[in-house]
């Protein structure tokens, strides 16, 4: 082994001060050093972490790097499997059984034809920040409701529940819980859960849970695929949408160049995707001893995998931690790659394009009504990166 290789001793708790959205400073630093670090997991196990994005893109294409939970190699006791039907921890054949079903229910075009729905639901969520105004959190207001209706309408969630759901929801990816709390969200969304998949499987109706129930899936592996579809639909996209607003404003020129060229909306979400990368990392487990970067990864070994650096990656991108909306260099990494590759990837652009270009045409004098630095960001602990709330303010 390299003895003069770069060594990372734990996962950064915190980003810099008025740096909320780069990766944190000491990610950037191992990334310089070069894209294979060495890692220490929190549990005292030896791995690795991967920072530079040619080498992050090929451990997620290659199948001798596991997404099994039970092989993660991070801690001294034993991990168990993932629960039926919660697919983004498995490999195939499990991972196909349960995902294949689910492509055709979220192709671009099935999700285009949503376009007009998410309009209203954009629109209605603005009359009421409008009606409330002139300042909102943008969070509670805007970047929640807006995904949350949207993936609980395609599962068909009734209404009335869907604010306590999102609560759930919160709770147990927000990152700031203790374990009891966790558990207890967990379990009570798994509990609601096991009430509406039999509810669909007695009554169907025209949603993508009650087209899922006429299969040969269980009810657990059903209950699973919802867990992993209401969480990744409903949080990634409310952080995309907080922060993603919260850069903008930030960034003013960028900002201005968007209000001048509303067709400017496409390249704008993909760059937002990728200078914010609010999914920070995954992991990997080598099923053999594999090269990467030169090194050898052995047999049973975990990597860590750096979504937000690979995205700032200078061999990859010019002038990678600058917000630019007319940046043409593509293919980030904010959804993924190879066999996991986003699910939702396209409902997600859908609903960024739709809410910002709204949310921009509606209050063009918007702007922040506190201070940056006190705006309250989720913790690094957080699965998914994001802020907390966002105040803010508009006209005169």
């Amino acid at each position: 082994m390299d003895e003069s290789l770069h060594t990372v001793t734990t996962l950064p708790t915190e980003r810099r001060p008025g740096c909320p959205f780069d990766p944190p400073a000491e990610l950037i630093e191992a990334r310089g050093h070069g894209p294979i670090s060495r890692y220490t997991h929190p549990g005292g196990k030896s791995g690795w972490m991967i920072t530079g994005y040619d080498l992050v893109r090929s451990v997620l294409a290659d199948p001798r790097f596991s997404s099994r939970r039970e092989l993660l190699n991070v801690v001294d006791f034993e991990i168990p499997a993932a629960p039926p039907g919660e697919f983004l921890l498995m490999d195939e054949p499990q991972h196909g059984r349960y995902r294949k079903p689910l492509v055709g229910k979220f192709t671009a075009r099935r999700m285009r034809l949503l376009t007009e729905r998410i309009e209203q639901i954009t629109t209605d969520c603005l009359d009421a920040m409008e009606k409330a105004g002139p300042t909102a959190d943008l969070v509670t207001a805007f970047a929640k409701p807006i995904p949350t209706v949207i993936i609980c309408e395609l599962l068909g969630v009734p209404y009335e529940d869907r604010a306590s759901f999102q609560e759930q929801i919160d709770t147990f990816m927000g990152g700031e819980t203790g374990e009891e709390e966790l558990i207890a969200a967990y379990t009570a969304t798994q509990n609601y859960l096991t009430g509406l998949v039999a509810a669909k499987r007695a009554n169907p109706t025209d949603d993508v849970l009650s087209e899922l129930a006429d299969s040969d899936l269980t009810n657990e592996e059903l209950q699973g695929i919802s867990l992993i579809l209401l969480a990744a639909g409903f949080d990634t996209t409310a952080n995309m949408l907080a922060l993603g607003a919260f850069a903008l404003l930030q960034n003013p020129e960028q900002l201005a160049a968007l209000r001048a060229d509303p067709a400017l909306i496409d390249q704008a979400v993909e760059e937002l995707l990728r200078y914010l990368s609010v999914a920070k990392t995954f992991m990997r487990t080598a099923l053999e001893d594999v090269e990467v970067g030169g090194q050898t990864i052995e047999a049973g070994t975990t990597v860590v995998l750096s979504y937000n650096t690979a995205n700032r990656d200078p061999e990859r991108y010019a002038d990678p931690h600058a917000l630019d909306l007319h940046r043409q260099e593509g293919g980030h990494l904010a959804f993924g790659h190879g066999i996991h590759l986003c699910l939702g990837a396209q409902l997600a652009r859908i609903e960024m394009r739709v809410a910002f270009s709204a949310l921009l045409a509606r209050f063009p004098t918007l702007r922040l009504a506190v201070p940056a630095e006190d705006v309250a960001l989720r913790p690094e602990t957080a699965d998914i990166y994001g802020v907390k709330s966002l105040p803010v303010t508009w006209g005169a």
